[in-house]
């Protein structure tokens, strides 16, 4: 699987969230400030092309809905964040979480039950 482009990563983030949408749709849904119509319907294309996404041709309108799960999607860009930089260690990352203040002892010990629940 490919990695996306901040810009095409925002489309799918859309699609995501709205399962199928037409490129008006998608425009719509994008925060301020929007891309042009003619540069989504570009990377849309591009996303097509790298699989994350199908178009259905209804007449002159497409349909679009993706391909590849968010859940799919953000498993994959962890594990390389992970692997690129903290050495491949999900511990480092807990470390610089708490190092940087990003994270309480209560959400510390909320993930330390899902991990015991998990294991069982």
């Amino acid at each position: 699987m490919k990695q996306l482009t901040k810009a095409e990563e925002q489309i799918m983030q859309v699609l995501w969230k709205k399962e199928k949408a037409f490129l008006r749709e998608i425009v719509e849904a994008i925060p301020n400030p929007k891309p042009h119509q003619n540069t989504v319907a570009t990377i849309l294309k591009i996303l097509v092309e790298k699989e994350f996404v199908a178009v259905e041709v209804m007449g002159r309108l497409h349909l679009y809905y993706p391909l590849v799960l968010k859940e799919e999607y953000t498993k994959r860009s962890m594990k390389q964040l992970v692997k690129g930089y903290f050495e491949g260690s999900f511990n480092n990352v807990v470390s610089f979480l708490v190092k940087e203040n990003n994270i309480s002892i209560e959400e510390l010990e909320t993930l330390l039950k899902q991990i015991k629940k998990n294991q069982k």
